[in-house]
């Protein structure tokens, strides 16, 4: 067959494309592992980030060793207290709130942090110094301008006073919503109150800066410049979280046990 025939280009074509397909999709299966892998330690590196307890560029190495002191635990969102049968290693809690039997809906009018439905179920992280609890770390998500933000709220074992607060996956504008990166932003929620002295959701996020002669400044933090709706997000799903349908029960419970689960 000559070399400048219809045929032998198409077959040649042909041919290259189903090596090429063959090629692709057998890396992505070999890197499916590994690609897991990297994104359950990109999760750990940011709970860690978010608790104060790495900064910065962090070996492998070094996020696996400090993960050391966090220790996991599912619970059950309608009474606070710690699920029975359910593997912390092995829950998903994302994959949980698809599926009917483990979700609930969230009506309307509950659902500040318009995410529809949520697991019955979910992870909380103790941050240990030995036998003591040194942080509460609890996952949140919810809607801001252009996606759902995923990110982790630390508290101290007072249940109350903020102690780190990052988000560790969303598709917000970069130099606005973006923002919610800025490290000087999430440092500025560090020493915040959370939920006030009645155990309400207390923490607001104001336009412009906070009045630092306001008497309630402690539970303000300053909004993001361009960014109202995401601001808005923030703290809708930070109250949501911190509410009656998310983990107040289990905060309750804490306070309750003090501490022992």
């Amino acid at each position: 067959m000559p070399n400048d025939s219809v045929k032998k280009t198409v077959i040649v074509a042909a041919a290259l494309c189903i090596v090429c397909s063959i090629l692709v999709s057998g890396a992505a299966v070999i890197l499916k592992p590994l690609q897991n892998e990297n994104k359950i330690l990109d999760v750990k590196k940011n709970l860690l980030m978010s608790a104060g307890l790495i900064q910065g560029k962090t070996s492998k190495e070094e996020i696996l060793e400090q993960f050391k002191k966090v220790k996991t635990i599912v619970i059950d969102l309608s009474t606070g207290a710690p699920a029975e049968g359910i593997d912390p290693e092995t829950f998903d809690q994302r994959k949980a709130a698809k599926d009917p039997k483990m979700s609930v809906q969230i009506p309307g009018d509950k659902d500040t942090a318009s995410i529809k439905s949520r697991s019955k179920f979910s992870k909380v992280y103790h941050v240990m110094d030995g036998d003591q609890i040194k942080m509460i770390v609890l996952p949140v998500h919810g809607k801001g301008l252009w996606s759902t933000l995923y990110g982790f709220l630390a508290l101290a074992p007072d249940t109350r006073t903020i102690k780190g607060f990052g988000f560790y996956e969303h598709g917000e504008t970069p130099g606005l919503g973006g923002e919610v990166d800025n490290p000087n932003w999430k440092k500025s929620w560090i020493g915040k109150s959370a939920i006030n002295n009645n155990n309400f959701p207390a923490i607001e996020i104001v336009k412009g800066q906070v009045d630092p002669n306001s008497p309630t400044a402690n539970s303000k933090v300053d909004g993001l410049s361009g960014a109202t709706i995401t601001s808005r997000g923030v703290q809708h799903l930070l109250h949501y979280w911190l509410g009656e349908d998310g983990f107040s029960k289990y905060l309750a419970y804490f306070r309750a046990n003090n501490g022992g689960m």
